[in-house]
């Protein structure tokens, strides 16, 4: 087929890759202009721009498209047979919608109609779900509300965070999405609408989100802790400074411990969370400080038995 490839993080790649491998034909990527990042805040490629440069592709950085003309006519001369979109970021106009034949193509990283939203990965873990998966479908005016195509199922492991599990279902997914251009051309796929009664959200994450919140049990802040990955992460306040838990896990502290109160012992350090549970802090981070193990923290900082987290 002919395709244009619209997409724009590192979890589009595969996919992109994929599609070329296959032999189709993929004479344009459209993904988000470069920005500035890091300390000396240079402009940078996206990871899609990088691969399309890579291989040969000629790409297209349009600040918008909704009222493109020149955008617009740039993709009816390459009549694609479909717009494949993996996480290109911004919302596709009607006029893009009803181009090609087959349509938007979005592979997108959860069990629709569940997890709808910009973190499907993040939230699914954070929510302790056992399992997720990719979805291939086709795009509406709606937010991922388009019938799905084809869905695909992993199980979310207890070591899974969102860094180790995105990569993954891009793997998946990229098949998938293969699968699902032969599907198309051969017709042996029937689009199924979504159940909007079954839908759940996955949104944006803020800074908040990776607030400890101690009213939660030992596995739920665990989960977050994991889904939450590389940012907003987790943290608390000690002694009126962040802290960030880059590490821990469930555990049985020595002692029966109240939401937010720190034991120490030889054994390490536990913070309780609801439900009689607690977490183990395995590896920290105080606000202006290098990570430490939990160790090297009761050493440096002496917390004790009967202190307080988030205050």
């Amino acid at each position: 087929m002919i395709l244009v490839f619209s997409g724009t993080p590192r979890f589009a790649v595969p996919t992109l890759e994929k599609l070329v491998a296959a032999g189709h034909s993929v004479p344009l990527v459209v993904t988000q202009p470069d920005r500035p990042r890091g300390r000396g805040m240079e402009l940078a490629f996206s990871p899609v721009k990088d691969v399309a440069l890579r291989l040969g592709i000629d790409v297209l950085q349009p600040t918008a498209i909704k009222s493109n003309t020149e955008f617009r006519e740039g993709l009816a001369a390459i009549a694609p047979d479909a717009i494949i979109v993996v996480g290109y970021g911004r919302i596709i106009p009607q006029w893009m919608i009803h181009l090609p034949r087959f349509g938007n193509l979005n592979l997108h990283a959860s069990l629709l109609p569940k997890y709808r939203g910009a973190a499907p990965v993040q939230w699914a873990i954070a929510n302790g779900e056992p399992v997720t998966g990719v979805t291939t479908m086709r795009i509406d005016a709606g937010l991922d509300t388009g019938d799905i195509l084809l869905q695909r199922e992993i199980a979310i492991t207890d070591d899974d965070t969102s860094e180790i599990l995105a990569p993954k279902l891009a793997s998946i997914g990229a098949d998938l999405m293969l699968e699902t251009l032969q599907g198309l051309d051969n017709q042996s796929i029937q689009p199924i609408p979504q159940d909007d009664s079954q839908a759940t959200l996955a949104p944006i994450l803020t800074k908040e989100d990776g607030r400890m919140d101690f009213s939660l049990s030992a596995p739920e802040l665990f989960n977050r802790l994991r889904g939450f990955q590389p940012w907003p992460g987790a943290f608390t306040i000690f002694s009126g400074k962040t802290l960030q838990v880059r590490r821990a896990k469930p555990a049985s502290p020595p002692f029966e411990l109240k939401p937010g109160e720190i034991a120490v012992d030889a054994g390490g350090l536990f913070v309780g969370a609801n439900a009689n549970t607690a977490l183990q802090l395995e590896e920290v981070q105080l606000e202006g400080k290098r990570r430490m193990t939990a160790a090297e923290f009761i050493n440096g900082y002496r917390p004790k038995t009967g202190d307080r987290l988030g205050q």
